[in-house]
């Protein structure tokens, strides 16, 4: 395998090499900058944002134990929790679940969800949503 040099990646998460069309990051779990949500420690960052203008983007997602995060979604996006666990509140319904490591998870365009943990979780996520013009 032949690496590309290191891409800049001012706006993402970790190092990003490229293998002829195949794009890969490391560490774009460390250092995740802040949701800035009043006493919530939420953090997130895009590891790649529409790689080659395709409508997707991914990353990480982590929550320590601190005051809920609300979030609404303005497109569809998918996580697996990494580690830890979320405990998920559907806000339209007061429907409550938790995840754990290794679970998939589905959030629709327009759902509101409470984020919570008890200690910490991390996800990663990818999202049907675009920065490309």
């Amino acid at each position: 395998m032949t690496l590309d040099t290191t891409l800049p990646t001012a706006e993402l998460n970790g190092t990003l090499t490229r293998a002829g069309g195949i794009h890969k990051v490391e560490n774009a779990f460390i250092g995740l900058p802040s949701m800035n949500e009043p006493g919530s420690e939420a953090f997130i960052g895009d590891a790649l944002a529409n790689p080659e203008g395709a409508t997707i983007c991914s990353g990480f997602f982590e929550l320590k134990a601190s005051a809920p995060l609300v979030y609404t979604y303005t497109y569809d996006e998918m996580k697996v929790v990494v580690e830890g666990e979320f405990i998920l509140t559907d806000q339209a319904t007061g429907e409550t679940t938790r995840a754990k490591a290794k679970d998939v998870l589905f959030f629709p365009k327009g759902t509101t969800v409470k984020f919570e943990t008890d200690d910490y979780a991390l996800g990663f996520y990818v999202g049907a949503r675009t920065f490309a013009p």
